[in-house]
């Protein structure tokens, strides 16, 4: 097949997405573990977890510029070798502050690979198969980063073995991506509306602020699961093997719902679906508290807890493209990354801090909590037409 071929770039795409999301999703729960067992306080834990979202959140600002600048391959192409070389530098030093420098360039990084490929996929699908293609897109993030904490287990060979996999895999992502021919975002897609950042901010929160809550709820959760999870775990009595299987078994339920969840919204809204899900999410939540010591049971509650809101991140995404005006929607992306990013560093922060202040269910408070925010949120929003924005 060619390298220009459509069908080409965007298995490559797709498969660069997944080698991300594994990456990512081995990070959090294994540089947690570690830290924990170097005897790092949990609050300190969650903030070393924060570096990777906060790199995340200063590169969204930025980043839209240098793609349409330079296109979208070189903004790939830096981002997984740099991805590449820090993974490789962690585990030559445990030390604090060196992981949590590493962690925000990671984060930069890690926002470059996918802003840039997001972009390019949907710039370059029709309206027929976009859906689809950006449907594949997250499955492929969430399978990857599903399988990333099963490297947990090859601490117990050796420290360093999980990130020099991860490197190589990253690595060897790059090689067939620097195989495509580099394209650019269209130039004409900010031709009307608002004309200044500030304005074209403004105008997405005035219209569309609830559906950037979702992103905000998913990056709270996900990074609290993969980052918190670990030490409240351990403390609570269960294994490193039980935690590499409950992590997955959240992220396989998300998987297995995404699409139907998608075909609801389409019928049914997707407000009352992100309502819905967030709620049933907080009930799984809260009786994990109940059953924390039974792994089997707990195993369910976590399957069944990603299957309700393993999907709240491209949920939030679809009902921004309903609500927000087309030249809006790159703002708008800028915007659910920012979301996403805020929410990611939250979570850890409050859920370390929970774990330091109450014994039983710090975690599940903490997430279930958020998750009934969020049903509030939605009660309180009213759609505005498009036309208000502009």
């Amino acid at each position: 097949m060619k390298k220009n071929h459509p069908g080409y770039r965007f298995a490559m795409l797709i498969v660069m997405v997944a080698i991300a999301g594994f990456a990512q999703g081995m990070l959090l729960p294994l540089l947690s573990i570690m830290l924990e067992e170097a005897g790092v306080s949990s609050s300190l834990n969650g903030l070393n977890a924060t570096a990777l979202y906060i790199g995340i959140l200063l590169a969204s600002p930025f980043i839209e510029r240098p793609v349409r600048t330079f296109g979208y391959k070189p903004v790939i192409t830096l981002g997984l070798i740099v991805m590449t070389i820090s993974l490789l530098l962690l585990p030559l030093w445990t030390f604090f502050w060196f992981w949590f420098v590493l962690r925000l360039i990671i984060g930069i990084a890690d926002n470059m690979v996918h802003f840039a490929t997001q972009v390019w996929i949907t710039s370059t699908s029709t309206a027929k198969n976009r859906g689809r293609n950006i449907s594949i897109y997250g499955l492929a993030f969430g399978l990857g980063f599903g399988c990333g904490p099963l490297m947990i287990n090859l601490l117990l060979i050796a420290e360093w073995l999980p990130f020099v996999i991860s490197a190589a895999l990253t690595f060897v992502t790059w090689l067939f991506v620097s195989r495509l021919v580099n394209e650019f975002p269209s130039e004409d897609i900010d031709t009307r509306g608002p004309k200044t950042t500030w304005e074209r901010y403004r105008a997405v929160v005035k219209v569309a602020w609830f559906s950037l809550l979702p992103g905000f709820a998913y990056g709270y959760l996900e990074a609290s699961l993969h980052g918190n999870f670990p030490v409240y775990a351990l403390r609570s009595g269960l294994g490193i093997d039980q935690v590499s299987l409950l992590l997955p078994a959240f992220v396989v339920g998300g998987l297995l719902t995404q699409l139907p969840l998608g075909l609801a919204s389409d019928k049914f809204g997707r407000r009352i679906i992100i309502i819905t899900i967030a709620l049933l999410g907080s009930v799984c939540f809260f009786l994990m508290i109940a059953v924390e010591h039974s792994p089997t049971i707990l195993f369910v509650l976590f399957l069944t807890g990603g299957g309700c809101v393993g999907s709240l991140y491209s949920l939030g995404v679809a009902y921004m493209a309903d609500l927000v005006p087309i030249q809006l929607l790159p703002t708008a992306n800028v915007m659910m990354a920012v979301s996403f990013g805020l929410g990611s560093m939250t979570g850890p922060l409050i859920g370390g801090w929970f774990i330091d202040l109450f014994d039983q269910g710090s975690i599940y408070y903490s997430i279930g909590s958020m998750l009934l925010l969020l049903v509030a949120s939605g009660f309180l929003f009213r759609q505005k037409s498009v036309e208000q924005t502009i």
